[in-house]
């Protein structure tokens, strides 16, 4: 049963990366197929602060970054090992992810 939506940002250059390790991970298995997912490109910005270890632009300067919005759907179980595969894949020290829970 899936049951939870996740969504990332991820720059362009990175996006496929980023997909395929939710798709291994177990995300994006609908009926059957499987590496299901939906992206739509924008613009992501940002500032880096004091302390950061930005992948793209600079401490104290504004940045945008292509990106691409990757939404996937998978079962509630596998959520953690999903959310980990992103986050070992994605070349951001802090990835935006969110996690909604479906009807």
């Amino acid at each position: 049963m899936t049951n939870i939506k996740i969504v990332v940002t991820v720059p362009e250059s990175h996006s496929d990366t980023v997909r395929e390790a939710m798709g291994r991970a177990g995300a994006g298995r609908v009926g059957k197929y499987e590496f299901c997912s939906f992206s739509v490109k924008g613009i992501g910005r940002f500032r880096p602060m004091v302390g950061a270890n930005p992948t793209i632009g600079t401490v104290g300067a504004y940045e945008s970054v292509v990106e691409e919005r990757i939404e996937v759907t998978c079962n509630r179980d596998l959520v953690d090992v999903v959310l980990a595969a992103i986050r070992k894949a994605h070349p951001y020290e802090e990835p935006a992810i969110d996690v909604y829970p479906l009807e």
